[in-house]
């Protein structure tokens, strides 16, 4: 496997090979070049063009807007990763999961422990039952998490005691529009109340989208901050695969943990009235 560039989730096998051509001893009888992102398509022709002289080539990825299949473990994504439904029922004019994927369909449910759903809470309850106690079997071993995201509005009791049963280490939620807020809230609330904390609560922050404002964005992140989630800034992008770049150093700074925590802390030396 084949691709231009790295993130936290790329596989780490001895079979993948990160943005670069063919060696003089590589061998393959058939290579796949991914490529996740819109801005890296034409690295991906190029590297497909180039490994052409060492074996059939296959070029694909979410960038393309191919429809995913059934998930394999450890293909395309690191092990440990896991995707048991694709597709949503929300039409959101910022997204491009609806328009890949359609509506949510469930998939054959695999192992792994971190999961990436687009929004597993919009699936029938008992593949949710049985994703959760494939999720049980596998915290004996490593750290849940669910970092696709939850829909806050979808959360429902019976999810926090399934929640609360694998003791996951971070779930992530979305605060993309207003809509979102006081389903957030509620959320908050009832996650805190079951004894989860801001180590566990994050939350997607959509920033830097046309007329957006640094000003808007922050108070959208504080508002996060301030009902007890850790908010994590992700910086618009549009159907081309482009950013605004004067709010790169914006979204960096509100992505990391720690400067989160500090902006938290001088908010209470300065009276603010945060949920701990």
């Amino acid at each position: 496997m084949y691709f231009p560039g790295k993130t936290k989730l790329t596989p780490d096998d001895a079979n993948v090979v990160i943005n670069r051509g063919p060696g003089l001893f590589d061998e393959a009888d058939e290579i796949h070049v991914s490529v996740l992102f819109k801005h890296d398509v034409s690295r991906g022709h190029y590297l497909a063009h180039q490994w052409e002289k060492a074996a059939p080539v296959k070029l694909g990825g979410v960038a393309f807007d191919e429809p995913g299949g059934d998930f394999v473990p450890g293909l395309y994504v690191k092990h440990g990763a896991v995707i048991t439904s694709r597709g949503c029922h929300n039409r959101c004019w910022f997204c491009s999961v609806w328009r890949r994927e359609g509506q949510v369909r469930e998939l054959p449910i695999t192992e792994g422990w971190n999961v990436l759903d687009d929004n597993l809470l919009a699936c029938r309850e008992q593949h949710i039952r049985d994703v959760f106690s494939m999720l049980e079997i596998q915290k004996r071993y490593h750290r849940v998490q669910f970092t696709g995201g939850f829909e806050a509005r979808l959360l429902k009791d019976w999810h926090i005691d399934l929640l609360l049963k694998v003791k996951p280490e971070q779930m992530f939620y979305a605060y993309d529009t207003d809509d979102d807020f006081e389903p957030l809230v509620e959320a908050s609330r009832k996650l805190r109340c079951a004894g989860f904390t801001r180590r566990h609560l994050r939350c997607y922050v959509l920033v830097g989208y046309d007329r957006d404002t640094f000003a808007k964005a922050e108070c959208r992140l504080r508002k996060t901050l301030s009902f007890g989630f850790s908010p994590m800034a992700m910086l618009y992008m549009n159907e081309r695969g482009q950013r605004q770049e004067s709010w790169r150093s914006f979204q960096r700074e509100w992505s990391r943990p720690a400067i989160i925590f500090s902006i938290k802390e001088s908010s209470h030396v300065n009276g603010s009235k945060n949920i701990g």
